[in-house]
């Protein structure tokens, strides 16, 4: 169940971080819990019909429910084309820094001295 939730999928990079994710999990169990009786099965062609849902399978099914309860943004308005640059506004370029090669030379062999 941890696999098919995603709760093993993000990889995070502080404790903290996993700390958050480990603690929404169980919210989003709680709520394909509680989703089980309004959504409908609607099975893929090769999935069985159920009675008792599985938290999978009901997710499965949430986007029918966040399709009818829809958003409550309003659509984003339209503003046409951005101006861009001024005229005669000046322009600087981005700074350019030199390329930094870490690599470590290596030692040749000397090679015998010829009379």
């Amino acid at each position: 169940m941890k696999q098919r939730l995603h709760w093993t999928l993000p990889k995070l990079s502080t404790p903290k971080q996993c700390e958050r994710w480990s603690d929404l999990m169980p919210m989003m169990t709680w709520e394909l819990w509680l989703a089980r009786d309004i959504v409908t099965d609607n099975p893929l062609p090769w999935q069985k019909s159920m009675d008792k849902l599985t938290p999978g399978r009901v997710a499965q099914a949430m986007g029918g429910i966040l399709a009818a309860i829809s958003t409550p943004a309003r659509s984003p308005q339209l503003r046409g084309k951005s101006p861009g640059w001024k005229p005669g506004q000046p322009r600087q370029r981005r700074i350019r820094y030199p390329i930094v090669k870490k690599n470590t030379p290596k030692l040749r062999k000397e090679q015998p001295k010829s009379a």
